[in-house]
């Protein structure tokens, strides 16, 4: 079964625009789980514009599947924070301060003493370790030296462009998921994928473990709420296993 991480990013989004505690932060992230999902994840930016550093140390406590952190490790808030909280996996991604959203990968190679350096300190408290990447084998081969347990796929791309050629925008995601395996490194996914692309793509990435999923998932909730909005993307997610049962 490949799992689904509910980012809950846009939930902090809408209580900051009013102020206040409405929704709650917390309570929405233990209601995920207590809807099927089989994991949290949240991304602090320098900001706070969406999920802010207190959230993640309130959260904590009450995450009893899968608690995710994404992040720059080199801003040295979020890397005391990991460090505070050990969350059963971080995941590194290369953001700028002000940056909108994720919209790359690490560099794998270039950075590979830095990321080896920082991954080794997350390993020794038990933490799991995904370095975000761009759908590219290098960068896969690249992130096998540095002692990661995951990379995560970027997604965007294979988004953008499934309405107009899903085989080819899949391609590069199929080749880099394979390289992965061969060199025994486990496989995530995230940015962009919905109930229209999520399908398609568990089916064919070999190797995926894990999808985290936060603006298409919160935006349906708002149509068919969060508990029915959850168990569709579970549905379309290991919709491959449900097929090979019939």
């Amino acid at each position: 079964m490949i799992r689904l991480s509910v980012n809950i990013n846009k939930i902090a989004t809408l209580r900051n625009s009013r102020g206040g505690n409405n929704p709650d932060v917390s309570k929405v992230a233990m209601d995920c789980e207590r809807f099927g999902a089989e994991g949290i994840t949240i991304h602090p930016r320098p900001d706070e514009r969406h999920i802010k550093y207190s959230d993640a140390r309130q959260i904590r406590p009450f995450i009893k599947t899968e608690f995710n952190i994404e992040g720059n490790p080199r801003e040295q808030r979020f890397l005391d924070l990991v460090l505070e909280l050990k969350p059963h996996q971080v995941t590194l991604v290369p953001d700028a301060t002000n940056q909108l959203t994720s919209d790359h990968g690490w560099d794998t190679i270039a950075n590979k003493e830095y990321l080896r350096e920082i991954i080794s300190e997350f390993k020794k408290l038990g933490i799991r370790t995904s370095i975000f990447i761009d759908p590219n084998v290098a960068m896969v081969k690249g992130a096998a030296h540095t002692g990661t347990d995951r990379v995560e796929l970027y997604t965007e791309n294979y988004a953008k462009h499934f309405s107009t050629g899903k085989e080819a925008a899949i391609a590069s995601y199929i080749d880099a998921s394979r390289a992965a395996e061969q060199l025994g490194i486990g496989v995530n996914a995230g940015h962009d994928l919905s109930l229209e692309n999520l399908s398609y793509f568990a089916q064919r990435i070999p190797n995926l473990m894990e999808v985290s999923i936060g603006h298409a998932l919160i935006s349906d909730s708002i149509y068919f709420g969060l508990e029915n909005t959850i168990n569709m993307y579970k549905r379309e997610l290991n919709s491959n296993i449900r097929d090979l049962n019939i």
